[in-house]
């Protein structure tokens, strides 16, 4: 199996290497609490892993990346496998609140060594986390989501948020409530998708 960065290029054998332990425990556990899909599990690299790669590609210097509804850990799991080589000081904060999914969680990061904390809290009630990279990936409308981050962001953060063909609608939906500079990157996974890079979230 290969994975590649959105420039085309390959990832490291290192970077691989892990990629490949978390797509088989993926698969292990599937079953028996739902990660993903049970369609998209046989397409895995390129509906999961490929997307959560060009979500870690776009998001620049960070020392914090909180990663709220986690689930099966995309994009937060394989941000912290991506960033063992390229942020080894970077710390990673895991927000989810179903049990099974944060003992998952957990398995992944202690079985690769990866610099993560998982919370097993409810997001709205999890303590403010102060993060430069705030990411969620087919959690909740934008509107929501803005609320999320104006809890567990830095004022100086960064959202990266991957949301698909209705992209443009969420963001017009929450306008009226919010005031934010939003720059869509196109997906390169999903030709109507992209991924939103948020920042200077503020009520209206």
């Amino acid at each position: 199996m290969t994975a590649r960065w959105p420039d085309g290029t390959d990832v490291s054998r290192e970077t691989l290497m892990r990629l490949e332990i978390y797509v088989d425990l993926i698969r292990k556990w599937n079953p028996r609490i739902n990660l993903v899909s049970r369609s998209s599990l046989q397409r895995v690299w390129d509906r999961h892993i490929a997307d959560s790669l060009q979500v870690f590609a776009i998001a620049g210097p960070f020392s914090h990346w909180v990663d709220i509804g986690s689930g099966g850990g995309l994009p937060g799991l394989v941000a912290a496998i991506c960033a063992m080589e390229t942020a080894p000081e970077a710390r990673f904060t895991l927000i989810e609140s179903d049990q099974r999914k944060c003992v998952f969680l957990r398995t992944v990061a202690r079985e690769l060594g990866l610099s993560v904390t998982v919370l097993s809290e409810r997001i709205e009630l999890a303590p403010p986390q102060g993060a430069d990279i705030l990411s969620a990936r087919a959690l909740a409308d934008l509107d929501k989501l803005l609320g999320f981050s104006q809890r567990h962001l830095d004022p100086s953060g960064m959202c990266l948020f991957p949301k698909g063909a209705t992209w443009k609608n969420e963001v017009e939906d929450a306008r009226p409530q919010w005031r934010f500079d939003c720059e869509a990157v196109k997906s390169v996974t999903e030709p109507e998708a992209a991924i939103l890079k948020i920042q200077g979230v503020s009520r209206d």
